[in-house]
């Protein structure tokens, strides 16, 4: 089976705005159940939609990738992952936010393909993290 793309809160809020026809049109070329999401990138979008009130223009566009993306759930064997890539970044002196930390964690876990546009994946060393940008 080929590998998923874990796409992060980052991309999801770009396909969520629907102003990007190049990262649309990449996204439907993906057979179904290629594209996931992680639990953590799905609060990350809630608790977006909380601080704006709730818009229902960007509650719809989350709910119809809901439809067609599977969240990931953060389990025990994410939070074990997690632990052992923090611990490794931290000693080579790379510092991400927690919850990108959270994410890159859960793609290695789930030997998902991270795609975002946050430069600072990038820090992660290509043999700890798949990444692509998209």
């Amino acid at each position: 089976m080929s590998r998923r793309y874990l796409l992060d809160t980052h991309v999801v809020s770009h396909i969520m705005q629907g102003r990007d026809a190049d990262l649309l049109a990449r996204l439907t070329q993906l057979p179904v159940g290629r594209a996931v999401l992680s639990s953590i990138t799905l609060a990350e979008l809630e608790y977006g939609l909380h601080r704006k009130g709730q818009p229902q223009r960007l509650r719809n566009a989350l709910t119809q990738i809901l439809l067609r993306m599977d969240v990931l759930s953060w389990d025990e064997s994410v939070a074990v992952c997690y632990s052992e890539f923090c611990s490794t970044l931290e000693s080579q002196g790379i510092h991400l936010s927690d919850f990108d930390m959270m994410i890159a964690a859960h793609a290695v876990a789930a030997d998902a393909i991270l795609v975002s546009r946050d430069k600072a994946f990038a820090q992660v060393p290509a043999e700890r993290l798949s990444l692509e940008i998209w």
